[in-house]
């Protein structure tokens, strides 16, 4: 029996951060001021506070993880932790989720890329009960150019580009770009 090795690629890791629902509401007064800190490996992005109401606060960030082989290879999880920036306690800390996305490098690398539609993952809280759930979506694609960095991101886009119109990032690239034109055009109508 032949077994076939497959290599770990470099690659692009994109991260959609949606909302969360049901989590739990840590001010006693007040509205609380929910941001997500992502880790995956050794990079850490965060988002903005959220906007939407406590019952279901929404992002809609998305998130580029520049991954290298060694990364690929030893990234297994990534973890969202919700937090407050209210919260004085626990250093705000509300819950988080631990995502397994080892299956995801390795099919993407294997395939030259793959896309996850936002789904929800359960937050744990302190005590490891669970409370909530926050949505996140996954795209990575896989990149055989050894020099290929953020440096160069027409690399990137030019790839990007195929896939966005089916793809709920290339919509939300679409809507943002909207909104900017318009608010653009609208300032400037206003000046004249």
């Amino acid at each position: 029996m032949n077994k076939k090795t497959h290599r770990m690629k470099r690659g692009i890791l994109e991260v959609l951060v949606v909302n969360a629902k049901g989590i739990i509401h840590t001010n006693l007064v007040g509205t609380p001021s929910y941001y997500v800190i992502i880790e995956c490996g050794t990079q850490t992005r965060i988002t903005k506070v959220s906007s939407g109401k406590h019952e279901k606060p929404r992002w809609n960030e998305k998130f580029i993880f520049d991954l290298s082989e060694f990364d690929c290879k030893n990234s297994t999880y990534l973890k969202c932790r919700i937090m407050d920036k209210e919260l004085f306690r626990n250093a705000g800390f509300v819950g988080e989720a631990k995502i397994f996305i080892g299956g995801i490098l390795l099919e993407g690398s294997e395939q030259g890329d793959i896309e996850i539609q936002p789904a929800a993952y359960n937050v744990v809280l302190q005590d490891h009960t669970y409370k909530g759930q926050i949505k996140i979506g996954f795209k990575f694609i896989a990149n055989n150019n050894e020099k290929y960095s953020m440096e160069k991101p027409d690399q990137f886009k030019a790839s990007e580009k195929k896939e966005s119109s089916n793809s709920i990032f290339g919509w939300i690239w679409r809507i943002s770009l909207w909104k900017i034109l318009f608010f653009c055009q609208h300032k400037s109508s206003k000046s004249h």
